[in-house]
């Protein structure tokens, strides 16, 4: 194939900090430290007596060692209950910690002490962590592979313990007195102690949460601890009494996001919330709601300023008076008028635009909270999505934040880089985050990119009655929606739950709960039947996998009338059982990948009824339930690895052809000629995607087609470009002469695409997506390594193994050596920087056959670095 160029009332104190359980409990009891007695040790392991010594080893040679004296607040787990935990960091969209100017924030990603699998105590001070290993987050608990995962390994309690010294948090100059650790996320349950007092408890694992430990913080060495309880527990997306296999994605545990630790004052600002209003007039405004946390003593007066900023240049300010609750929390609201006309955020220009509020509380000190907007208005309508006004039709592809080694722990830049494949690369306007709230780094780039997104709880097909349960799934519910309710990017929130059956309470309080929170966008969720008697959401979504019997061809159900209607999943590997798309698989296969999603997204196009549709998936990633070979759910059409599969085809041609003309024949070129192809004699047809106007093809140098786009076909006709049905000569040469596929617009040559059937010519090929890193311990780069023909395509080869040689201040997130020829002639890697040791990275690439490749990268110094020693 061708390669193409509301929160929730404080806890006594104002800590707004559970210090225990808040309702039912899921996924068994926390415990709590006892006064006297025993300790209390976790399912798992025999009783602690918390005296005398004991050693043993753990998985991994870890040797452990309990300190004669009582150890406290041991065994602290057994699966976080649900807590009311105020979402004191909500990430999206706030000013990076380095650029805050008032309070101060810390990266705590480094430095953490990992003792694998939890033994009773460990979480104490008198622990002895010696043997521990040094780690920093993002962070799985064991190690991956591309292939095989062994869920079961990571379904154990686990310990991470991280030392800091508080002397400069302490400082009577700092402008604040309350700490906080944030932390964006923990696969699954989390229970946080500092210095042998539990703090906090978490449940699921994919939304922030904080912890005041400003009472335990001392002047000399503090020690953090959190225990994280990564087995199937009953927490969505897990139904109760379900096991793993009852959701069709892997969840490895771990701490796998950021996580952070601020300073801040007496009072503070817990939330803003910023939301943009009557955009499309000529006298726009900014509706403002603060909430302020304090834990003074007494009632306090004080001022709040926010500000519109485009740029660096204020264009719209308020003030106004506030008073503190002693303690809790409390509600400001005012609006940003008067800045008259504004550039509007949409896909094609995502303008962004920052308020910033700043409180001041004379005695206490200041603090400043910001977000990103985007000035659009948006609908679902009968006929259609509307942006701005304008009717815009959704394109766009399914995303897990899974990744080969790596599981859901992967940094910033990583993340990011998905978010650029999907706009950039595959033209899409529209992403589902499926099935669950992802990764703050990745919506920061739909934001900054104009990608559309959906969001929605976790979910996936199960669903309980158990009041618990279903308290969990609304607390998922209003934290995603606080989180990400500023962003621009979110256009839907999904409050059903995916594809699960109809529990009309939970929905109406899943859907109400959304609306208190966020009153301007729909909601929604994806359903695994085309039935709308009982439907009450706002926009019907119906993951549509079907096909017509005889041909295999896509057939979508009709949109209902009168009802806005939206396909959220169509194509994947359910339509086409046993085929899946691995590199692996007959090229035949993954050319009726490629043909399906053009149906598909053709037949949505079709028809103004359809809103748009989002094709399942955009990336491979780990599940149990198949098909396919090594529990990887071949759906994407990019591997796991994020390169392009023949599917990818017709993503890549949809954009303008007078920004990126893209030609991508839909075949292997090989000594016998075109793999696969299809058609009757005398000729055989093959599929070339393109956004040109015509293609000219050239076999050993002679012409041997001429072709217009498929534009009246009727599997085709519906894409902004359809693809090129090309008849080729039945008899070739053996091998194949070279071929050439010139294309054209205005009656000008504007792009062209070589390939070669000569193996003589075959090399390995590697490319790295970035030339720099940051020397942070978290950051990283894809390194991708291919077998290629003399003119840069992709060559299927099915042996050998590439080894890999890495020298510098650097990690290497990957198998090593790779098995090649299993994957099917590419493999990737990522390069992962050292915390603290910049300097020049070399990873080198060997293959017995290919030859050698090599790629460089600089690890660059922090700038502005603020970690806590």
């Amino acid at each position: 194939m061708s390669a193409l160029l509301r929160p929730e009332p404080p806890r006594e104190g104002g800590a707004g900090i559970a210090p225990g359980l808040d309702g039912p409990e899921l996924g068994g009891p926390v415990l709590a430290p006892p006064p006297e007695g025993p300790v209390l040790a976790p399912p798992g392991h025999g009783p602690g007596t918390g005296t005398g010594e004991q050693s043993g080893e753990e998985p991994g040679g870890i040797r452990r060692r309990l300190s004669r004296r009582t150890m406290l607040q041991a065994g602290l787990i057994g699966g976080a209950g649900v807590a009311a935990l105020p979402l004191l960091a909500l990430v999206g969209g706030i000013t990076r910690t380095d650029e805050q100017p008032t309070g101060l924030a810390f990266s705590m990603n480094t430095n953490w002490l990992f003792g694998g699998q939890y033994a009773s105590g460990s979480e104490s001070s008198f622990f002895d962590d010696s043997n521990f290993a040094p780690v920093t987050v993002p962070h799985t608990v064991i190690p991956l592979s591309w292939k095989d995962w062994n869920y079961s390994a990571w379904q154990q309690v686990w310990i991470y313990r991280r030392h800091f010294n508080g002397a400069r948090l302490l400082d009577p100059h700092l402008p604040g007195n309350r700490i906080l650790v944030d932390f964006d996320g923990v696969m699954v349950n989390a229970t946080v102690s500092i210095n042998d007092q539990v703090v906090a408890t978490h449940q699921g694992g994919y939304l922030p949460f904080s912890a005041e430990i400003t009472r335990q913080v001392t002047s000399g060495d503090n020690l953090l601890s959190v225990v994280v309880d990564s087995r199937c527990l009953p927490v969505p997306p897990v139904g109760i009494g379900r096991g793993p296999g009852s959701v069709d994605f892997f969840q490895p545990g771990g701490i796998y996001r950021d996580v952070r630790l601020r300073v801040l004052p007496q009072v503070f600002l817990a939330d803003l919330y910023a939301r943009p209003a009557d955009v499309l007039g000529s006298e726009p405004r900014v509706d403002i709601e603060c909430t302020l946390d304090s834990a003074a003593t007494a009632p306090a007066d004080g001022t709040l300023l926010v500000q519109l900023f485009d740029g660096q240049q204020q264009i719209a300010a308020q003030t106004t008076a506030v008073k503190a609750g002693s303690p809790g929390t409390s509600t400001a609201r005012l609006s940003l008028t008067g800045f008259g006309p504004v550039s509007l955020w949409s896909p094609d220009s995502p303008k962004l635009y920052t308020v910033q509020a700043t409180l001041n509380v004379p005695g206490t000190g200041s603090h400043t909270l910001s977000r990103r907007i985007g000035f659009r208005e948006t609908s679902f309508r009968p006929d259609g999505f509307f942006l701005n006004g304008k009717r815009l039709q959704l394109f766009g592809l399914n995303r897990h934040q899974l990744y080969p080694y790596a599981g859901m722990a992967m940094g910033t830049r990583v993340q990011r880089k998905d978010a650029e494949i999907i706009k950039n690369e595959f033209n899409c306007n529209v992403v589902r985050c499926s099935h669950y709230p992802q990764s703050p780094a990745f919506l920061d780039a739909c934001d900054e990119l104009g990608l559309l997104v959906w969001e929605e709880a976790p979910g996936w097909h199960n669903v309980s009655n158990i009041a618990a349960w279903q308290d969990a799934v609304l607390r998922d519910v209003r934290a995603m929606v606080t989180r990400d309710r500023s962003r621009p990017s979110v256009i839907i929130w999904g409050t059903r739950l995916n594809e699960c059956s109809d529990f009309p309470g939970l929905w109406a309080a899943t859907r109400q709960a959304a609306r208190e929170l966020d009153s301007t966008r729909p909601s929604s969720g994806a359903m695994a039947f085309h039935e709308d008697a009982t439907w009450n959401e706002d926009v019907f979504a119906y993951n549509d996998y079907g096909t017509e019997g005889k041909t295999g061809n896509v057939a979508l159900k009709p949109p209902f009338p009168g009802l806005p209607y939206l396909v959220t999943e169509a194509v994947g590997v359910e339509a086409v059982k046993p085929q899946h798309f691995a590199w692996t698989d007959p090229p035949a296969w993954l050319g009726h990948q490629a043909a399906m999603h053009g149906q598909a997204q053709s037949q949505a196009r079709s028809d103004p009824g359809y809103a748009g549709l989002l094709a399942w998936a955009a990336f491979d990633y780990g599940s149990l339930l198949g098909p396919g070979p090594y529990d990887i759910k071949w759906a994407g059409v990019a591997d796991g690895f994020r390169v392009p599969k023949p599917g990818a085809a017709i993503y890549q041609t949809q954009g303008d052809p007078a920004v990126r003309p893209a030609i991508v024949p839909v075949f292997f070129w090989e000594a016998a000629g075109p793999v696969p192809s299809s058609g009757p004699a005398p000729g055989q047809i093959v599929m070339i995607a393109s956004n040109c106007e015509r293609l000219e093809v050239f076999i050993g140098g002679t012409l041997v087609a001429s072709a217009q786009p498929a534009a009246g076909s009727p599997l085709y006709g519906g894409l902004a470009h359809p693809p090129f049905l090309v008849r080729l000569p039945k008899r070739l040469p053996k091998p194949a002469p070279d071929l050439l596929i010139q294309g054209f617009v205005g009656g000008q040559p504007v792009a062209q695409v070589r390939m070669s059937a000569r193996p003589a010519g075959d090399a390995l090929a590697m490319a790295v997506d970035d030339a720099t890193i940051s020397a942070d311990g978290s950051d990283a780069t894809r390194v991708v390594f291919r077998a290629i023909d003399a003119f840069g395509n992709q060559r299927r080869y099915g042996s050998g193994q590439v080894a890999l040689t890495l020298s510098g201040p650097a990690t290497l997130l990957g198998d090593n050596p790779f098995e090649f020829g299993q994957y099917g002639g590419l493999g990737a890697v990522w390069i992962r920087s050292l915390a603290g040791q910049p300097g020049a990275i070399t990873l080198t690439a060997s293959h017995p056959l290919l030859g050698q490749a090599e790629v460089q990268v600089r690890s660059l110094p922090v700038q502005h670095a603020s970690e806590l020693a």
